[in-house]
């Protein structure tokens, strides 16, 4: 089988003019963000981040946030 030869910009609009119609706008934006690498060097931001505490005190902070979402 022998399947004409489309430009990826084209082949990526149709996918996502299928997706949209199947899907919706909010579940296509949703499906299509889980392929975004983000930008950015979360190691060193995570290091920077949590420099400065200990691990008791990064889980009472995690707890207190766990407790304030469910109350």
């Amino acid at each position: 089988m022998n399947a004409p030869h489309r430009s990826l910009h084209d082949v990526t609009h149709q996918a996502i003019s299928i997706l949209n119609r199947e899907l919706g706008v909010v579940d296509t934006l949703r499906f299509l963000s889980q392929f975004n690498t983000g930008q950015g060097n979360y190691t060193k931001d995570r290091e920077n981040l949590f420099a400065n505490l200990t691990l008791e005190e990064i889980i009472t902070d995690i707890k207190k946030i766990r407790n304030t979402q469910l109350s």
